[in-house]
């Protein structure tokens, strides 16, 4: 008996807490009218388990029809709760993965930013290359003179080119500095969904994490609600089970039945065995008893009447 009712209590909890998830999720979904959502969910939750009970306690003598209607009801209510546990779960995920989409964009974007930059940087050392390949011309001519001169013009473009080359170094070390720093959110999320992401590994040869978080919770969804609708018929077979046992077991007490006692009659003080005799006689002869009720004496007329009482 203790089995049974902890089953049933394991059943409720179950039953209780995809309950709690489905109708969370069927409010995401239909979020313009949440609270009419979480009223309907619950009804339909109770009358769920409540129809499942019902139908194996009464499946023998339930019409066809009825049991075909309410036993498709269950199915349905069951996917509907599927359903809902599905979008709760599928938020959550989205809910997680959701900043590193964000993150993940700023690092793509720092990327874009820090190439473009190291491209800055390469077109101006091209034109400190293209300076000196002039004034190494100059020297190869033997006019140290006017290399001189040149080297001098150069100057404040050289000066330009520098400052360009060391203004985008140093926007790259601060795009960098801030690109690490949005990694380490990466790899912060990494270890959360690590176990996720092995599964994925595993399943999958391109490691498709979205795809293996689906798959996990499809596969949490068919046992989920299911489970706990059967556990609550297991339930009611143990319970029924036991109370049949505990019946059988228990023998029927029939209550004693006292006999009725008929009290016996109180002998007649008055009685006159010879009277009594006399008007036997009397009785026996039709002719005789109309002439002696005539004729008869007073004293035994007393006396029969007497014994009558």
């Amino acid at each position: 008996m203790i089995f049974g009712y902890l089953t049933l209590f394991v059943a409720l909890a179950i039953s209780g807490v995809a309950a709690w998830y489905s109708i969370v999720g069927l409010m995401a979904i239909f979020a313009a009218s949440a609270m009419s959502i979480a009223i309907m969910g619950s009804v339909l939750e109770v009358g769920k388990i409540l129809t499942a009970s019902w139908l194996y306690q009464n499946w023998n003598r339930v019409p066809f029809l009825l049991k075909s209607y309410l036993t498709t009801a269950v199915v349905v209510l069951m996917f509907i709760t599927s359903m809902g546990i599905f979008g709760y779960l599928s938020k959550a995920h989205i809910e997680q993965t959701g900043d590193l989409g964000v993150v993940e964009n700023q690092i793509a974007l720092l990327d874009i930013q820090i190439e473009r930059q190291q491209k800055d940087i390469t077109r101006q050392q091209g034109a400190l290359d293209m300076l000196d390949e002039a004034l190494a011309r100059y020297t190869e001519l033997g006019a140290v003179t006017k290399g001189l001169q040149a080297r001098e013009d150069q100057k404040p473009e050289r000066d330009a080119l520098n400052l360009a080359i060391s203004t985008s170094a140093d926007e790259i070390a601060r795009l960098e500095e801030e690109k690490s720093k949005l990694q380490l959110k990466v790899k912060a999320f990494e270890v959360e969904v690590g176990p996720i992401r092995y599964v994925s590994d595993l399943l999958f040869a391109d490691a498709d994490l979205e795809r293996a978080v689906r798959w996990v919770i499809l596969i949490i969804i068919f046992v989920f609600d299911p489970l706990a609708v059967l556990l609550v018929i297991a339930a009611n077979m143990t319970l029924r089970d036991e109370y049949e046992k505990k019946r059988v077991l228990t023998p029927e007490v029939t209550p004693e039945v006292t006999p009725e006692v008929t009290p016996k009659p109180k002998p007649n003080p008055n009685y006159d065995a010879e009277a009594e005799e006399w008007f036997s006689a009397v009785n026996a002869d039709d002719d005789f008893k109309s002439e002696v009720q005539v004729k008869r004496p007073r004293k035994w007329s007393v006396k029969i009447d007497k014994n009558r009482v």
